[in-house]
């Protein structure tokens, strides 16, 4: 359940281990705890747990608990996976010969023959604990650092710029965008990366007095300090960094949590406006990045500190979790769109339907790995 096929990580430029050890850290990381939502749920519904493997191939080490289950470390750390009893194989396929040879007794314990309510909760649990992992995350950064909030207050508006045909002045205070309430310069930030192209109604308020500017963002391509390019909408303002503009306020833990549920919702809307944007082709697919791409960055965040590090691993999580939710067969996603099915008919799909839709999913998952590394490689060429 919850297979990951990570793989071809080369040497990323000097020094394969500094990126290698903190990509495997967060990547173990967000697998352990999505195959635990799995494992959790599904020992809940009475389900006997066979396996529990962080990585795939050869184990390494590992021991059984008092159920029965082999809790282990394989050798080629880049996923994991829960085998049920009836399993066939890691990804959760039913062995038919094995399942029709099952008395009372042995069914009640297989995760084929339980209700399809349980056996939705069991597969839903890993994307849910991998969302749960991110909003734990992101509350324990609020918690120990604080909230930093930074004034919505324009420092300098460059020339020939969005802002400057928008009619921005030093000085104004960005109120609300779209009639959405601004609180600090990063939410405005948020927005407009997203609205390249969209004209947006910006609320400012300018010596005490409040005025609505038309502002249309343009599509630019920016590096961060690690000389990586993203495509981004622009104003061309820059924030105040004068005293009383940037202020770090400390959160209590209700508040961290609050904090940690907004910025994982934060991820998933990004991330699905991203997609929506590249289907409707406002967005460009090459930005889609793979197993490489996760590896350099993960290098580089770490060079920042560990706290950064576990941050990525919170995006990440969110990011595992939404893609296994992905109607597709063969993901979590697919299990679900099937049990539905199911549902709705009173009786699953016959295993020629279900076969062919698996054979489907993997397809796409591969096709889409494909292309994801791809664009991994043309971006370390180019970079």
């Amino acid at each position: 359940m919850g297979t990951y096929l990570l793989s071809h990580i080369h040497a990323l430029g000097g020094g394969v281990a500094g990126y290698l050890v903190p990509f495997l850290f967060v990547l173990s990381l967000v697998v352990f705890f999505h195959e635990l939502g799995h494992f959790l749920v599904a020992r809940l519904c009475g389900v006997r747990v066979l396996t529990f493997s962080i990585g795939f191939g050869p184990e390494l080490a590992g021991f059984n608990d008092r159920y029965g289950t082999r809790w282990k470390i394989a050798a080629i750390p880049l996923g994991g996976y829960v085998k049920f009893f009836g399993d066939e194989n890691s990804g959760s396929a039913p062995d038919a010969s094995r399942l029709q040879e099952m008395n009372a007794g042995e069914r009640a314990l297989s995760f084929h023959f339980q209700p399809v309510l349980k056996r939705a909760a069991i597969v839903v649990a890993g994307p849910l604990a991998n969302f749960i992992l991110a909003i734990v995350i992101f509350a324990a950064i609020f918690a120990i650092y604080g909230k930093q909030t930074m004034s919505a207050r324009v420092d300098s508006v460059q020339a020939d710029s969005a802002a400057a045909t928008a009619g921005f002045e030093p000085g104004d205070i960005v109120v609300s965008i779209n009639g959405q309430r601004i609180d600090n310069f990063a939410d405005m930030q948020r927005i407009v990366s997203e609205s390249a192209g969209q004209t947006l109604d910006i609320a400012v308020d300018r010596n005490g007095a409040q005025r609505t500017l038309k502002a249309t963002p343009a599509l630019k391509e920016v590096k961060d300090n690690f000389g990586n390019v993203r495509r981004i909408g622009i104003l061309g303002i820059s924030r105040s960094m004068a005293p009383g503009d940037v202020r770090y306020e400390p959160v209590s833990p209700v508040q961290a949590i609050w904090l940690g549920g907004v910025e994982t919702w934060f991820v998933v809307d990004r991330t699905l406006s991203y997609i929506g944007g590249v289907i409707v082709g406002r967005e460009a697919a090459d930005q889609l990045g793979g197993p490489i791409r996760i590896a350099q960055i993960s290098g580089q965040v770490a060079t920042i500190g560990f706290a950064a590090l576990v941050h990525l691993a919170a995006v990440l999580s969110v990011s595992i979790g939404l893609l296994n939710l992905f109607p597709i067969p063969l993901l979590d996603g697919g299990h679900l769109l099937f049990y539905g099915i199911e549902a709705a008919r009173g009786r699953p799909l016959s295993e020629r339907a279900q076969e062919v839709g698996f054979r489907i999913g993997l397809a796409i998952v591969v096709m889409l790995m494909i292309f994801a590394t791809f664009n991994d490689i043309v971006h370390l060429t180019t970079s």
